[in-house]
């Protein structure tokens, strides 16, 4: 028999109304009274009706991530994250794609019509597109945002991208490479701005002089990376780095290099951003921009929930990055 909310009440010495209380994670509940209640609902192994619970505070209990991001391991790590943060709070969690062009607004109403979620988190580069915003605030429902290029009355997380490029290519410099290449992120993204504004700052702080021909536009996609490597390398005085801005372009550069008969990191250093699980798993392990990206969506979704349940409630959160040196650079070769 399915272990009901009056089974957990009369183990734990409590109200039903306590109970319900503990499983919405209102501040309004003595620590001993919660923990009292969390150790009743593990004994019982009880896990909450979604639908009853819905029906009776008039809400799904539920939460989308709306995306169309192509990087398929950035989405992974935010889901992660967010995953986390929905089971901590006893929500459901899923995944809403929405087109690129005019349908997106379509996919969006869709997502409510058919699905009527508590609240939303978006990633880039929705997090700045005004019309899906403008739905959202229509219908009144609460919204987190993930790195967004103007977080002025919002609410969600960020980090300070171009202070982390910054770094990173001050360890470049350091090495001695003074031609490094660039591939740039979707134009769309205030991720592909912000990390340019890091590249040519830091040439300017190192007294290098900044030549266009090292910077090629890309789309935050495997072959995008492709793409850009493959122009790049294709240049009379060819770099000695490539910064990729994430890690799957990165892995592009590296796919092509090979093919190119070049070693990395002898004959070519190459690095990027994001750490997601590709910079780990391929060969030479890429070096990188940690950003906290499963946190990220885990952090975005306790705002978020704190906005459905108190609105006004959620702050814009800041988080830092680290630079993680590995095996795909080092000084470049005399030639």
């Amino acid at each position: 028999m399915r272990v009901r909310i009056e089974d957990v009440a009369e183990a734990a010495g409590v109200s039903m109304k306590t109970v319900s209380r503990v499983l919405n994670n209102e501040p309004n509940v003595r620590e001993e009274m919660r923990a009292r209640v969390m150790k009743a609902m593990d004994k019982l192994q009880y896990k909450p009706n979604p639908s009853a619970r819905s029906l009776a505070a008039q809400r799904s209990y539920s939460v989308a991530l709306v995306y169309n991001n192509p990087s398929r391991n950035y989405m992974m790590e935010v889901q992660n994250g967010m995953l986390e943060a929905c089971l901590a709070n006893h929500y459901n969690l899923f995944l809403a794609p929405v087109s690129v062009g005019r349908e997106r607004v379509a996919d969006m109403q869709g997502l409510f019509r058919n699905f009527g979620p508590d609240g939303v988190v978006l990633i880039p580069p929705l997090t700045d597109d005004t019309q899906l915003i403008s739905v959202l605030e229509q219908k009144g429902v609460p919204f987190a945002c993930i790195a967004p290029k103007n977080a002025a009355g919002r609410i969600g997380v960020a980090m300070d991208e171009t202070s982390a490029v910054l770094d990173m290519m001050a360890r470049l410099i350091d090495l001695g490479h003074t031609r490094i290449g660039h591939i740039k992120g979707a134009a769309r993204h205030g991720a592909c701005q912000w990390r340019f504004d890091g590249y040519r700052e830091a040439l300017k702080r190192a007294g290098i002089r900044f030549d266009p021909e090292l910077v090629v536009q890309g789309a935050f996609s495997y072959e995008s990376g492709c793409a850009g490597a493959q122009q790049l390398l294709e240049l009379a005085s060819p770099p000695t780095a490539i910064f990729a801005a994430n890690d799957d372009m990165a892995a592009g550069v590296i796919r092509i290099a090979a093919e190119r008969g070049l070693s990395v990191p002898r004959d070519l250093s190459v690095c990027g951003f994001d750490d997601t699980p590709i910079s780990r798993h391929i060969y030479p392990a890429l070096t990188t921009i940690r950003q906290p990206t499963s946190e990220m969506g885990r952090l975005a979704t306790l705002e978020l929930l704190a906005r459905i349940k108190s609105p006004g409630a959620g702050r814009m959160l800041r988080v830092d990055h680290a630079v993680l040196m590995r095996e795909s650079t080092q000084a470049p070769r005399r030639r």
